[in-house]
């Protein structure tokens, strides 16, 4: 089993710290893209669906990346996989500032969700949590799940204010260009963050996936992160333009997602921390049902600036905090040798939840100029998500105990 006493506690400190960083500049840009919702549709003449498809291909791509992506780093090391992504995030978001074609700006999607699948805080927590102890797992998972709530609480506003000062197109640019801070970081993260899975075969990981698979609790891991991903998705890529829609200031729009970001630094510390001392699998099924009465109440009462904000910090606690849960529960039930692996298939889960997120926000609207069907999908996927929780069994399965032996 690999932990923290197998390093020096300096190195596994800097290799945190160095986490949070990676973890804070890749996510929050890439989580605040829908704030060119507008702008970009305005200025090029574009319907909602065809930024959102872009959107919707991203984030499924970052599905299918995120277990190869895993799988990588469990055979060949960490930080190797965060490098390859920092570079596809910066060519992306690059590219997305200069392409007019509306096929090549759904096509950039590919590239950005490449680099988020490699290059963000699920590879980073993934490493982060083979480095510590049991005790302290959680917290961590929290602390790295933090880390990219903070980017996002600063990537909302800074993108709002480079696209009124320098326009979208060269705001991509530089966000693109950010992306490349990342690199000095990994060394760091290198030291500490060898492979799990060094010398396993396709065979051994295709057995561990098939084990996985038969698990009960895998399973509604699997699925349940499918809802988090839809509301994650559907609600970061058009709560800015809803806001516009109903005549509010484009500002709103951007601290929505901001404060979204804010609270969901103290909603993943609260996550982490309640995973250390409470049953996980309730504190999941808490959240997801609370995720189910805020919309409603949104949904119910009359749209001002005071609703958006309120409705914004109270996702915003809620928001990734079931990241930490849902992490800890894999390595909880599925051990550690193929845990980037494994959370890489309950990521492509939520990913795929985030396609249809993004992707039927557009098109929805498009058909209807209404959002209404698609917030109370997400009330009743709140609902099927605090359900499918509730089976779990808190402790190892079959593959875990086949790892000890």
């Amino acid at each position: 089993m690999i932990d923290e006493v197998s390093f020096p506690a300096k190195k596994v400190n800097a290799a945190i710290l160095a986490g949070c960083l990676v973890a804070f500049l890749s996510f929050g840009f890439a989580a605040t893209f829908g704030i060119f919702l507008s702008p970009m549709s305005d200025a090029l003449g574009w319907g909602r669906e065809t930024f959102s498809l872009s959107v919707a291909v991203q984030v499924l791509t970052w599905g299918i990346m995120q277990p190869i992506a895993g799988a990588v780093a469990d055979r060949f090391g960490t930080a190797r996989v965060l490098a390859f992504g920092a570079v596809c995030l910066g060519f992306g978001f690059a590219l997305r500032g200069i392409v007019t074609d509306p096929t090549l700006f759904i096509l950039t999607g590919v590239l950005v969700g490449a680099g988020i699948g490699a290059g963000s805080f699920p590879i980073v927590i993934g490493a982060l949590g083979k480095i510590v102890s049991e005790e302290r797992r959680s917290f961590i998972l929290g602390l790295g799940t933090a880390a990219a709530s903070l980017g996002m609480f600063m990537a909302a506003p800074a993108a709002t204010t480079m696209i009124g000062t320098i326009g979208w197109s060269s705001a991509l640019i530089v966000i693109g260009a950010s992306f490349a801070l990342i690199l000095p970081g990994l060394v760091f993260i290198a030291r500490v963050a060898t492979p799990s899975a060094s010398g396993s075969s396709a065979t051994d990981f295709g057995n561990a996936l098939g084990m996985a698979f038969k698990d009960r609790s895998y399973l509604c891991l699997f699925f349940g992160f499918f809802v988090c991903g839809f509301h994650v998705a559907f609600i970061q890529t058009h709560l800015p333009a809803y806001v516009i829609d109903v005549g509010m200031a484009a500002w709103i729009g951007g601290w929505s997602l901001a404060l979204i970001g804010l609270f969901n630094v103290a909603g993943s510390f609260l996550s982490g921390w309640s995973g250390q001392v409470f049953s996980k699998k309730w504190v999941l099924s808490g959240i997801y049902f609370a995720r189910a009465v805020v919309i409603t109440a949104f949904l119910l009462v009359p749209v001002t600036e005071f609703s958006v904000l309120a409705f914004s910090a109270a996702m915003g606690l809620l928001w990734l905090s079931t990241v930490p849960l849902t992490m800890g529960l894999v390595a909880q039930t599925q051990g550690l040798k193929f845990l980037s692996t494994l959370a890489g298939f309950v990521f492509l889960s939520h990913q795929t939840g985030s396609f249809l997120g993004a992707w039927l926000g557009g098109r929805i609207h498009d058909l209807n100029q209404d959002y209404t069907p698609m917030w109370w999908a997400a009330v009743a996927l709140g609902l099927l998500a605090t359900l499918l929780h509730l089976p779990i069994r808190e402790s190892p399965g079959p593959l875990a105990l086949a790892e000890e032996t």
